[in-house]
């Protein structure tokens, strides 16, 4: 029984840690911050709150490109250049061969959400923090030319969730779980029992992820691994989160082998009896559970692809309308720097936020616009802040430092902050000698008040909680580097979403509307690295298409 619970639990804790990409390792976000970037702060706690002065400072710049107009009939036209378009785009013409296509953003800059600054010896992200290294997110990087800028994290770096005061590291491994002090004997006996299927049979309705995993695992793995998983990944819900849209192959162990341990001796006899499909050499080995940035931060990657697409990249474009000719072409049209534009193109790929492509196509499709409408994105708030090394607490250090990949924060703990990010014993040059670099989140669906806070009172939130658990309570005051709101941060997996999805799809489709895709984090996941992945599955869709109008 042991054995069973724990290689389970690692599995799922696992599952969980790869799709921590947004928070526990990049908060993968879908529309532009409202709020100004800020520059180096100094920080100063009050009786009676936070003072904040700004010292202004540059910040890191993106390139800017010309614009144009096309009088040829493209084969695609990609709106959004964020990472899920600029993929797409990449994918097309390296993988597809297919170079007539145009790339349309509506801000001056790539990358969407992808923010990262550099400054006074620091280096930071206040988007996505990380991604997973799987290999289309290299294969993306490799064909960027960013394989020497890769940067991978200590597969060995620990985890930690706070409970009871405590931050407690979580198992990495199968022969960690035993020992490890974050469940009791009789929780870890519980989720043992109901791995192997001695629990409640599924009910009729599609599952909550609160539901699926007390059913499954019992109360200790929802409250003190999963739930604030859940805040990592989504900034969610789990009481309002799908199972099914959120951890799909999690839910899909049960719904192919009867029980998650049935279903996992399933799909490991199921891949290994499949042919293996060579893996491509150029691409390095990751080992173990890390995840991977580039030298100079996140941004190198759309940077990357936009210098490589060229012209093929228009700024400060946006989309006034979208029109279907009987010649089944379809004309886009755009205010410009240069006065309004019109592309004619054989596929669209919407990359943009579902709220905005539903106000795009209104027109176009009553349905599929309504659909759209109803995802839910909420605030988040990103917080950089630096302590000197010595203000770390003596119990969290290993080996005389800071070492792991940071900390999550369940809910019932009495901590407002999400998580934290271990920014600078992540990755290596994130901050200066004798300096520790945190990045924190705070806000989600459980705290959408955090819209209507001051940035002082953010950074007293974050700097209170971190002095209960991780900062020495008589440490000098962080040193504040930026604070960035996210009104609508990330979109949420919740109960219907992929049945509301499959509406919109089918709502176009149904329409007359082939050849129109709709893309991004809200369709493909919102871990970057599922963004990369859902662009390759894009790319593939839009090529068959072609293909199909090619032929008819």
């Amino acid at each position: 029984m042991s054995s069973f619970t724990s290689t389970h639990i690692h599995f799922l804790a696992s599952e969980c840690y790869k799709s921590v990409i947004p928070l526990s390792s990049s908060l993968s976000f879908s529309i532009p911050s409202v709020c100004r970037r800020k520059n180096k702060v100094k920080y100063s706690r009050r009786r009676r709150g936070i003072q904040c002065s700004v010292a202004e400072g540059p910040a890191t710049a993106t390139p800017s490109l010309s614009t144009g107009n096309s009088q040829s009939v493209l084969d695609c036209v990609i709106v959004g250049a964020g990472i899920s378009g600029l993929c797409i785009a990449q994918a097309l013409a390296t993988k597809h061969q297919n170079s007539n296509l145009m790339v349309t953003e509506a801000r001056d800059r790539v990358g969407g959400n992808i923010t990262t600054v550099e400054r006074d010896g620091y280096l930071w992200e206040e988007g996505p923090n990380s991604f997973q290294p799987s290999d289309p997110l290299l294969t993306m990087a490799l064909d960027s030319g960013l394989k020497n800028e890769l940067v991978l994290g200590d597969p060995n770096a620990p985890r930690f969730v706070l409970w009871n005061g405590k931050l407690r590291p979580v198992p990495s491994k199968p022969t960690d779980l035993p020992l490890f002090d974050l469940m009791s004997i009789p929780g870890k006996i519980r989720a043992g029992f109901g791995a192997i299927g001695l629990r409640p049979s599924p009910p009729g309705h599609e599952e909550t992820v609160e539901e699926f995993v007390r059913r499954n695992l019992g109360s200790e793995v929802f409250e003190r691994l999963i739930e604030p998983f859940c805040s990592g990944v989504y900034a969610g819900d789990p009481s309002k989160l799908s199972m099914r849209a959120a951890f799909g192959k999690v839910w899909k162990l049960e719904q192919n082998g009867g029980s998650i341990i049935s279903g996992t001796i399933k799909a490991i006899q199921e891949k290994s009896s499949s042919p293996k499909t060579p893996r491509d050499p150029r691409l390095p080995k990751p080992k173990g559970q890390t995840v991977g940035s580039f030298r100079k931060g996140l941004i190198m990657l759309p940077n990357a692809i936009f210098s490589r697409l060229g012209n093929k990249v228009k700024l400060s474009w946006k989309l006034s309308s979208i029109t279907k000719s009987d010649n089944g072409q379809y004309t886009l049209l755009y205010e410009t720097p240069d006065g309004m534009v019109s592309l004619q193109s054989k596929s669209v790929v919407m990359t943009v936020p579902s709220y905005v492509a539903s106000s795009i196509l209104q027109p176009v499709s009553a349905v599929a616009a309504d659909s759209l409408s109803k995802f839910y994105y909420p605030p988040v708030a990103a917080v950089t802040i630096s302590y000197p090394k010595e203000a770390i607490r003596e119990e969290c250090l290993i080996d005389g430092e800071l070492k792991g990949f940071g900390q999550l924060h369940p809910r019932s703990q009495g901590v407002e902050t999400l998580g934290t990010i271990y920014s600078s014993s992540l990755f290596p040059n994130r901050a200066p000698p004798g300096r520790i670099l945190l990045l924190n989140y705070i806000g989600g669906a459980t705290n959408t008040g955090i819209m209507s806070k001051t940035e002082s009172q953010l950074v007293e939130a974050v700097d209170r909680d971190l002095r209960k658990m991780l900062i020495n309570p008589n440490a000098q005051d962080p040193l504040v580097l930026g604070i960035r709101k996210w009104p609508q941060a990330i979109p949420q997996f919740n109960v219907g979403h992929l049945d509301v999805l499959d509406a919109a799809k089918s709502a176009l489709n149904d329409g007359g509307f082939k050849g129109l895709f709709l893309g991004g984090n809200y369709v493909s996941g919102v871990a970057l690295g599922r963004c990369v992945e859902g662009a390759y599955e894009v790319a593939a869709e839009v090529t068959d298409f072609l293909s199909f109008v090619q032929t008819s």
